[in-house]
């Protein structure tokens, strides 16, 4: 064979082992081809994200609704504003009996109103359930009643200790203790809020409690340095400005619906009741 012919049989397989390569680069697992996209892809994998520095899309969505529109459940802070004793919950516990006038651990004023009730001290709830209307039901029969005191131990959990003239809608009182469920409500209540600054209140201190609302109360603010500051409630039912700020000024009361509501400033009278003209909405 001669070199000339040996040069060309030489280039010949050349080529057509580099064009086996090339098709074998190219080609999966499978022997399918690879498409160029997946080298792309490889090839950008490494690079930075690109999320940090891109825009999010614009949202919408429509604007949230004021709060008085559609009041929050939620505490501004994130703090559920509903306690123990939450809207549309059966309880079951049991009921006695004691000589009420209306007044009692949450601070209240004897009432001409005979049907109360002391809570027992779990869903007292050191004084979150003051002000609560709640409806008790047995054999048949019911009674709306307002809780205005505490039951201690040895009350039970669920247990409530009605007045005597609210036991006997339900029961002879004879009977003593009787099987009762009862839920929150929100009655029809002709009564506007009022408020009451705590004896020895003054611009340096004060006790601030809010008095006939139709919802339990879940919070409340005073307007201090053109800011709301919400205050610490303890458990015989006041909201305390210990250092005095807001003492006077406006006051903001929310209910466990989200509902608040703004009362204008109020002189500092220590133990007088000032109505106002709002009221929570029935739920």
């Amino acid at each position: 064979m001669t070199r000339r012919r040996v040069a060309v049989l030489a280039g010949a397989v050349l080529v057509l082992v580099t064009a086996a390569v090339a098709v074998w680069g190219n080609a999966d697992v499978t022997g399918r081809a690879v498409a160029a996209a997946v080298t792309t892809s490889i090839t950008t994998s490494t690079a930075p994200p690109t999320t940090t520095t891109t825009p999010p899309p614009p949202v919408s969505s429509p604007p949230p609704s004021s709060s008085s529109a559609q009041p929050s459940p939620v505490a501004a802070a994130g703090a559920p504003l509903v306690g123990k004793i939450k809207p549309g919950v059966t309880r079951n516990g049991p009921a006695t009996h004691y000589d009420s006038d209306g007044s009692g651990a949450c601070s209240y004023d004897r009432s001409p109103d005979p049907l109360t009730v002391a809570m027992n001290w779990s869903d007292y709830e050191d004084s979150k359930a003051c002000g609560a209307y709640i409806l008790v039901k047995a054999n048949g029969k019911s009674v709306t009643v307002r809780v205005t005191n505490l039951c201690p131990a040895p009350c039970r959990v669920g247990q409530l200790d009605l007045s005597k003239e609210a036991f006997a809608r339900l029961a002879d009182p004879q009977q003593g203790e009787i099987p009762v469920t009862w839920t929150l409500v929100s009655p029809p209540l002709e009564k506007k809020i009022s408020i009451r600054y705590k004896t020895g209140s003054s611009q340096w201190w004060c006790g601030i409690q809010a008095i006939d609302h139709r919802n339990p109360v879940a919070r409340l603010e005073v307007q201090a340095g053109g800011q709301w500051r919400e205050l610490k409630r303890v458990d015989y039912n006041y909201f305390l400005s210990e250092n005095g700020a807001g003492c006077g000024g406006a006051v903001a009361i929310t209910d466990i619906w989200g509902e608040r509501l703004v009362v204008n400033p109020l002189p500092v009278k220590p133990d007088v009741v000032q109505p106002t003209n709002v009221q929570f909405a029935a739920h």
